[in-house]
């Protein structure tokens, strides 16, 4: 049974910063993209960010480009997403997720995977609220 669970996320002021970790376990984690996605109240899930299953490439929203960075411990199976200069636009639950490619075709096929429905499990969700 493959399960990714996040955790990290919490309350935080705007231009703080959080650091959100998800461990995956019954999946074979070197073979998947592993993304971060986000969802607001009244809006449709959106892709954050993206890195290859060997961690050399990675891929960003505009939104968050400059601001997030995502990085992996495939020794640990985990994703992770710091957040610094947190805005209250940034407020929604994030989730993670994995996509099956075992290849590195660079950040350009991440863009072009960045579609949630290319992704073949997702996690529970963790909330992030930026306060104002």
């Amino acid at each position: 049974q493959v399960q990714l669970v996040e955790s990290g996320g919490g309350l935080v002021q705007t231009g703080g910063s959080l650091r959100l970790s998800c461990a995956g376990s019954g999946l074979s984690f070197t073979s998947y993209i592993l993304g971060w996605f986000r969802q607001a109240p009244g809006k449709e899930r959106e892709f954050v960010a993206a890195i290859s299953w060997s961690g050399g490439s990675t891929y960003y929203a505009d939104s968050v480009k400059g601001r997030f960075t995502i990085s992996r411990d495939n020794a640990k199976n985990t994703v992770y997403l710091q957040m610094n200069s947190l805005k209250p636009e940034d407020t929604a639950v994030y989730y993670c997720a994995a996509d099956f490619d075992p290849y590195d075709y660079g950040s350009s096929w991440l863009g072009r995977r960045a579609s949630s429905g290319n992704y073949d499990y997702w996690g529970q969700g963790t909330q992030v609220t930026v306060s104002s």
